[in-house]
């Protein structure tokens, strides 16, 4: 192919003119595109320095296409131009709807920009990992890294944010950092020079400023120097970086180091770029980090509540927060026309459903407006009617208000209300019609609102829907279940049966294998192009939610244990290629679960019996009977007996030998 068009090259004028121009064309740009690098800020207008276009998406007009430069950001940078970052986050958004709802529920605004750095009970939330819902660190890594680190300063925190990230993880450093902090490993420098530089991290160098300060101290850089060293680290430039080395071993030189020690320590700075952060970077976003786990530390029914409102469209992520409120024994009331507003709220020590986020509703279908405090009081009676404004939201079948708890506080029947809502709304709507034409009826109440003695509203029947079916439509509706969970009581007993949440396969690798469980929801049974059954459902415990792929083999296996609404196991394997993860099943089991718990078993010991050895052996025991049981030990003495219950950890199983082993510990009478 290529003599041929060297041959035609040669033959003919036209072909090699053709040649001529596309060998000028080729390795140029052949189209333009939008790199979001920053925001360019000049003292002149910028068509003073460089030339500029607007950028139309497709189908959008140039008028209303956002301004770009036509150079690169290189060679914005190049001229010297100032390039700013500007980042959006939603977490700022909940921080003042947090302090809103504080204010209304205290008449007090907290100063969240001046809120303490050393407060107790922020630090002992963090130290115990529970930070879900605050920004940065609330990951189940995160947290688990959290409790090794107990933080203690905002340093501390800061710190976090820089080392959970891919290049110190790789590194080890994340760990290294948390058991210098505690003591469990000692804490070195490679010289002495260094650790003023690097003793508010425990001897590590882990942001870019550090590294800086440490070529200056150690090679004499200047500032501009050190600034070019980072960059070529940071981006990798190899060029820069081999000339940086012989400056930098020169430099320590000068500075009496021996020559072994400047190649020692650059070998350290060059893989740098794998995990280094900026400094000021990291106590910004750990500042905003510190903020909300203030607020929840100190507010939490308020902090929630925002949270909740920010992702009211996630119903993944309402799951994760509604199970943190569960965990803190925060009640969450469901949707209520006569107490909800638009957005979550705080009402008497409760977080209230926001009726915006009901499947439906939506944000124009109630009144900002219109707190509870100016809607009329519940009057439960033996019948309804409607007036004034009719509710946005469709008003047909289960999926209306009216099968939901939203008209609870009415004092009627879900199933009741849901059989005679088309005539409240028809005779409602039917008289704002004659009220808009000026019709009066010879009934009507008048201004005065004077008791007439007429009644037309209609009669409730005295009909409700079963549990399950109220569960469904609360799921169906608002995405989550609020009120209830199926899982509640059971979730301790079906933990024995598994190895993970679904909340932390978030943080595993593609291909990874695991066995959670959860309630089966959204079941869906199809047929393959070859015909063979498969299934796909939705695995929900209390943390998070995950579709479950079910592929003819396991199906065949195990499709019989599948239906709506069914408490499972999984074994599966986690697929996470796509935007949205999926578990790949293997194995399905339906385990056996005693909802309410076992029997307890109760213990009876005399005070001063128990020595340390005994109760070592007394932990060991109940560890090795895991079940649901709760454990209770009487503490008796001459003067009275204490009753402890045992945490949750020590949970056992009474058959299989259990009272025999406790009985040669404690005494043949240790069974109350």
């Amino acid at each position: 192919m290529a003599s041929e068009l060297r041959v035609l090259c040669e033959a003919d004028p036209d072909v090699k003119r053709v040649v001529d121009v596309a060998r000028g064309l080729e390795g140029m740009r052949r189209q333009d595109g939008i790199h979001a690098a920053a925001v360019v800020i000049a003292r002149e207008p910028l068509t003073e320095y460089l030339p500029i276009q607007r950028k139309p998406e497709p189908g959008g007009t140039a008028e209303d296409a956002p301004i770009v430069t036509q150079y690169e950001m290189n060679g914005v940078e190049d001229l010297g131009l100032l390039k700013m970052d500007f980042l959006g986050l939603r977490n700022l958004s909940v921080i003042e709807r947090a302090l809103d709802l504080v204010e209304q529920s205290t008449g007090r605004r907290p100063d969240i920009d001046a809120v303490p750095l050393d407060d107790p009970a922020t630090f002992a939330m963090l130290q115990r990992g529970d930070s879900v819902g605050v920004f940065q660190l609330e990951g189940g890594p995160m947290r688990s890294l959290m409790r090794s680190l107990a933080p203690t300063t905002f340093e501390d925190v800061a710190a976090l944010v820089a080392l959970y990230r891919p290049g110190p993880m790789a590194a080890n450093m994340h760990l290294d950092f948390a058991d210098r902090k505690n003591g469990r490993k000692p804490v070195r420098y490679d010289h002495e020079d260094l650790r003023e530089i690097l003793e508010p991290t425990y001897g590590l160098m882990i942001y870019q400023e550090q590294l800086m300060r440490v070529a200056q101290k150690l090679a004499g850089y200047t500032l501009a120097e050190a600034d070019d060293l980072r960059k070529a680290t940071g981006k990798k430039k190899r060029d820069l970086i081999a000339r940086h080395r012989s400056m930098f071993v020169e430099g320590c030189e000068r500075n009496g180091h021996p020559r072994e020690f400047g190649e020692r320590m650059f070998d350290l700075i060059e893989p740098f770029a794998d995990y280094s952060f900026n400094k000021s970077h990291s106590v910004g976003y750990g500042y905003v980090a510190y903020q909300t786990a203030y607020l929840k530390a100190n507010h939490p029914r308020e902090y929630l509540a925002a949270l909740l409102t920010s992702v009211k469209g996630d119903k993944d992520k309402t799951a994760v927060y509604l199970n943190e409120c569960r965990q803190m024994d925060i009640p969450v009331l469901v949707p209520d026309v006569n107490a909800s507003d638009s957005d979550f709220a705080v009402r008497d020590g409760a977080i209230r459903f926001g009726l915006s986020a009901v499947r439906n509703v939506g944000e124009g279908s109630w009144p900002r407006s219109s707190p509870p405090a100016t809607r009329a009081a519940p009057s439960p009676t033996s019948t309804t009617s409607a007036s004034g404004s009719i509710p946005g939201p469709s008003t047909s079948g289960p999926s209306s208000p009216w099968s939901r708890r939203g008209f609870d506080s009415l004092g009627h029947p879900r199933q009741g209300l849901l059989a005679v809502f088309e005539q409240i709304i028809d005779r409602a709507v039917a008289r704002r019609r004659e009220r808009d034409a000026g019709i009066m009826s010879l009934f009507d109440e008048g201004d005065a609102g004077g008791d007439t003695g007429f009644d037309e509203r209609v009669e409730v029947p005295d009909l409700d829907f079963d549990k399950a079916q109220r569960l469904a439509f609360e799921k169906e509706m608002l995405g989550t279940y609020v009120s209830e969970h199926p899982l509640m009581g059971a979730q301790r007993a079906l933990a024995r049966h598994t190895d993970a949440t679904l909340g932390e396969l978030r943080d595993l690798r593609d291909g990874e294998q695991r066995t959670v469980g959860g309630v089966v929801t959204s079941l869906a049974r199809k047929y393959t192009k070859r015909g063979d059954l498969m299934a796909t459902f939705v695995l929900e415990d209390l943390d998070a939610a995950m579709e479950v792929m079910v592929f003819p083999k396991t199906m065949v296996n195990f499709g019989d244990l599948l239906e709506e609404d069914a408490i499972v196991c999984v074994k599966g394997r986690l697929d996470a290629r796509d935007d949205r993860a999926a578990l790949v099943a293997m194995e399905i089991s339906r385990p056996e679960l005693l909802l309410d718990g076992g029997p307890p078993v109760r213990l009876r010991v005399k005070v001063g019996a128990l020595d340390e050895a005994r109760v070592a052996r007394l932990e060991q025991i109940l560890r090795e009977h895991p079940g649901d049981s709760p454990v209770f030990v009487h503490l008796e003495s001459p003067e009275r007996t204490t009753v402890l219950r045992l945490d949750d950890e020590h949970l056992v199983d009474a058959r299989n030998g259990l009272f025999a082993e406790l009985r040669v510990l404690l005494g043949a009478d240790c069974i109350a």
